[in-house]
């Protein structure tokens, strides 16, 4: 599975962050700054009462699972 990890700062300083799990496979670094300004501009997340002010980065984890047959 892939998860984009979205990371910003709030209006207080601290961090905050928005994962997004089944992100595509072809995912630019432009696309997604792009992404996160519209998040900021349109003012939809307040965490903590704290809207997000600034874009602190971003990163895609991904992660694999392997199921174990007990004999």
């Amino acid at each position: 599975m892939r998860v984009l990890e979205l990371n910003f700062i709030k209006e207080d300083g601290k961090a905050a962050k928005i994962t997004i799990a089944n992100a595509r496979e072809n995912l630019t670094p432009a696309e997604v700054k792009v992404v996160m300004e519209h998040i900021i501009s349109k003012d939809v997340f307040a965490p903590s009462g704290k809207g997000l002010v600034e874009a602190g980065g971003a990163k895609v984890i991904t992660t694999q699972e392997e199921k174990l047959a007990f004999a």
